[in-house]
């Protein structure tokens, strides 16, 4: 469906849901005024190791990791890349202008203080329930510190982000909002503020977004747009339409997910995940406009990771609700709309990369050898009265106090999620690894899904204990066992991990 508000045409973007259900986001921006252009693809002139500096804003002050400067310093958010290479694919005009903004179809991040009551959301009315993709499962959560300032976006996206220095978890809904007095929502995912910002295979749904992280990542913060400074510190979170991402791959490294129906329905070259960037040669200072020269400024440096879909819109980046960012102040800037266009012949994805600098600008290597194992169910209890269950918080089966050892099995296979990008490799080494509480243990099978040949068991390891096996078949799966301490509570999680 699109309206038109204030004279601005309203696009969705439609996002995913684990277990296939798909939804949308919509975006108000200015129809294109803009006349089709071209130009040559280029490769970035190697980077010239100038250090970049930061601003004395407070911001930049603020340590990693923390509600004014999410994830880590080694995160992908907040790194660079040095002399990356370009594809030659354009991005394509669409139905709109390009657009940078906040408003009704973006998310605010709030910050919940020590003192902040609970909050117990719940599904919408008249569905199965509120939606965990890392648990696939639906359930309440319950929030131990809710911000009494919490307002969700009010189209029907209805982001928000939440984040909880107690815990140090960004807490992410999709469709929040207050019926009769209370919150729902349509899906729940979380990923650490001190983190890498994207998701893994072991939690490989982190966020509302459709590639899998939050609405906090990538985002354009109200506090950094009039720091002062030259460019923001991080790359950028921006969405395409359908003929500019790609339905093969749909998504890759770092992303973990991509839009429903994306193979059958996108028909471009860029997957989620892809990091676009301004070649080097870009010429911002003829860019009039220093709201938008901030941010080719940091397109030309850290680029934008590609973490959603729309409709109809070019790119379209996302800068905080409440930030007072507003490009067309006043009413329809064409000036303004012509660089966007010129910066959308310009954007192209980055294939390649001589190496990478952090945000504390030292060399760093973005990480894919990733923990592999959940502890998601569906579980089935072979010994013991009472079940454990799978924390998402923790990403470990946690038991109840027990007199005696409660043995629970998952056969599903479930806790290898398959990603385009990773998973178990024929003839590679493997080392699994316990990692327990309260004397519990963690055991590991792989065998034929028929049950014969069985390949390896590890056996109950301990907390801390490991083995080592090599990978041996295409049609391999997993059982997963979780046997409980005796006497208090115990958890019981596990890393699986390739080796060199």
């Amino acid at each position: 469906m699109r309206i038109k508000l204030n004279h601005s045409h309203v696009y969705s973007s439609s996002l995913l849901l684990a277990a296939g259900v798909v939804i949308t986001a919509a975006i108000a921006l200015p129809v294109n005024a803009a006349e089709p252009s071209s130009s040559k693809a280029a490769n970035r002139t190697p980077d010239k190791t100038a250090k970049i500096s930061a601003t004395n804003s407070t911001a930049s002050q603020a340590a990693w990791g923390t509600y004014q400067k999410p994830f880590a310093a080694t995160s992908p958010w907040n790194s660079r890349p040095v002399a990356p290479t370009f594809a030659d694919f354009v991005i394509p005009k669409s139905t709109y202008s390009p657009g940078v903004a906040g408003g009704e179809w973006s998310t605010g991040v709030f910050l919940a203080n020590a003192g902040d009551a609970p909050m117990t959301v719940t599904g919408l009315p008249k569905t199965k329930g509120l939606w965990d993709p890392d648990a696939e499962a639906f359930h309440d959560v319950t929030v131990p510190r809710w911000p009494s300032n919490v307002v969700a976006a009010s189209a029907s996206d209805g982001h928000a982000d939440i984040v909880d220095p107690v815990t140090g978890i960004v807490h992410s809904f999709w469709q929040l909002k207050k019926v009769d007095g209370k919150w729902v929502a349509a899906q729940y995912a979380w990923t650490r503020i001190d983190g890498r910002g994207w998701g893994d295979p072991a939690h490989y749904f982190q966020g509302s977004r459709a590639a899998g992280v939050p609405t906090a990542a990538g985002l354009i913060r109200k506090h950094e747009v009039n720091d002062g400074d030259t460019m923001y510190r991080h790359a950028l979170a921006m969405s395409l339409t359908f003929n500019a991402l790609s339905p093969n791959p749909t998504y890759i490294f770092p992303a973990t997910s991509a839009d429903t129906n994306a193979a059958k329905e996108n028909s471009g070259k860029i997957p989620e995940g892809a990091l676009l960037m301004l070649p080097a040669s870009y010429d911002t200072q003829k860019i009039v406009n220093p709201d938008l020269r901030k941010v080719a400024e940091t397109l030309k440096t850290y680029g934008a990771y590609v973490v959603d879909r729309n409709f109809g819109t070019p790119f379209f980046i996302y800068v905080e609700n409440g930030a007072g960012f507003d490009l067309h102040k006043g009413g329809w800037n064409k000036t303004v709309a012509d660089d966007l266009e010129r910066m959308r012949v310009a954007l192209r994805q980055v294939v390649n990369v001589q190496s990478w600098v952090d945000g504390n600008e030292k060399p760093v290597v973005q990480e894919k050898k990733l923990n592999l194992l959940s502890m998601r169910g569906p579980w089935q209890l072979q010994a013991g009265t009472v079940a454990g269950n799978f924390d998402t918080w923790q990403q470990a089966v946690v038991f109840p106090a027990t007199s005696t050892r409660i043995t629970q099995v998952n056969y599903s296979s479930r806790g290898l999620h398959p990603l385009a990008w990773i998973g178990p490799e024929v003839g590679k080494m493997y080392r699994v690894t316990a990692q327990t509480t309260g004397d519990a243990k963690l055991r590991l099978q792989v065998r034929e899904p028929s049950g014969t040949p069985l390949y390896f068991d590890s056996t109950e390891l301990a907390n801390g204990e490991s083995k080592t096996f090599k990978w041996p078949s295409k049609t391999a799966v997993i059982a997963v066992h979780a046997i409980s301490g005796v006497g208090g509570p115990s958890t019981v999680r596990g890393d699986l991990l390739l080796q060199d």
